[in-house]
């Protein structure tokens, strides 16, 4: 079997792919991307046989075939050679790869594409066209909160939950709860799975950037995103995600409004000083000022900022972990947030004081218990 194609075509496939290859497989095979070529299309695959991508180019071929090649051997040769066509030619007998270029020839071990596992074929399946820029803000706004936590599976991923009205991504580790709702996703029936976050991160590196349609189908085991010339289909998590909507306060009638860049600033000036293991701050949230304050009592370290605000609500004082404050704030692209809470052992909302007409985006943090501090 022989092919043609240009080194940047071939490269720009495999790099796609290359986040499915896991440094430490549980079968050998998995270590290589398998090429198979049907009618002048070549189909690459990755896979960890939870997750796997396909790609398909079309290329200059002699004949069809298949055959396994080694997927880091093959990635850094690529990324070294200059822009020009390269030829495969592979021995159907003895798996031997020759990758011929302008200047050299480059041989490598290849194995029997027949060992390389079988991708899942869905039956039944429900599906929704959803547009990459959706998908994208869906995955920014909560991929970050999801659980690494393998004692709680079903907080390991994306939960998709989808009805006649709206449509929610939704992710939570027990500390923080992300919900990003839809108003203009409707589908006809509805949709509750839970997509491993490596699936996710892996959808979200190759979302293209320019605006198209996603094909999303699934049932209840496994998902499948196409778009253009990928596909990634996944194995979906068989659990049941814990009910959310419970768990979002609805009388949190304190408000707090202020300028989403000037918090974050002054959260990473502070954690600077708060203990290593809790990272807790202190809001102190009195008429229309927020002070901001952190020690470390076993280093003597401390830090105080003061911060304008608007204020709706009687004085408060609520402690919270400074990371997931960061973190969240970070994932939030309006000029200024709002911090909706209540009492010092209740979960505090933080929401963008502007949203587009068609989305709702929310992130819940849980407070720590603060301890006696003043300056």
């Amino acid at each position: 079997m022989k092919f043609t194609a240009s080194t940047s075509t071939i490269l720009k496939q495999i790099s796609a792919l290359n986040g499915v290859i896991s440094s430490n497989p549980t079968i050998p095979i998995l270590e290589n991307f398998l090429f198979e070529i049907n009618a002048g299309i070549l189909k690459i695959t990755a896979s960890d046989l939870q997750t796997s991508v396909i790609s398909e180019i079309s290329v200059e071929a002699d004949s069809d075939g298949s055959i396994a090649i080694p997927a880091k051997m093959l990635a850094d040769t690529l990324k070294n050679l200059p822009e020009q066509p390269v030829t495969f030619n592979v021995d159907m007998e003895t798996y031997g790869v020759e990758i011929s270029s302008d200047n050299g020839r480059y041989r490598l071990a290849g194995e029997n594409a027949a060992d390389f596992p079988a991708v899942p074929q869905l039956d039944r399946v429900d599906t929704l066209e959803v547009s990459s820029s959706v998908l994208a803000d869906a995955i920014g706004y909560t991929l970050f909160a999801a659980s690494n936590d393998d004692m709680k599976p079903a907080m390991n991923g994306l939960f998709f939950d989808a009805n006649g009205e709206h449509a929610n991504f939704v992710t939570s580790d027990s500390h923080r709860l992300i919900r990003y709702r839809r108003e203009d996703l409707k589908v006809e029936m509805e949709a509750s799975i839970i997509i491993h976050k490596k699936a996710v991160s892996l959808l979200k590196n190759i979302i293209p950037s320019e605006e198209t349609e996603v094909m999303m189908e699934f049932n209840e085991q496994n998902a499948i995103f196409s778009f253009n010339n990928l596909k990634l289909i996944c194995r979906l998590i068989d659990e049941r995600f814990p009910d959310y909507e419970n768990v979002i306060p609805l009388n949190n009638n304190n408000l707090v409004t202020l300028d989403r860049q000037q918090l974050l600033g002054c959260l990473k000036r502070i954690v600077i000083y708060a203990n290593k293991t809790t990272n807790q701050v202190r809001f102190s949230i009195k008429e229309n000022e927020l002070i901001v304050s952190a020690e470390d009592v076993d280093f003597s370290n401390e830090a105080k900022e003061n911060l304008y605000c608007e204020h709706e609500g009687e004085d408060l004082e609520i402690g919270f972990n400074a990371k997931f404050l960061i973190e969240m704030l970070n994932n939030i692209h309006s000029e200024k947030v709002t911090l909706k809470l209540s009492e010092p052992g209740m979960a505090g909302l933080i929401v963008p004081s502007e949203q587009l007409e068609d989305e709702d985006l929310l992130m819940l943090v849980m407070p720590i218990m603060l301890h006696n501090f003043n300056y």
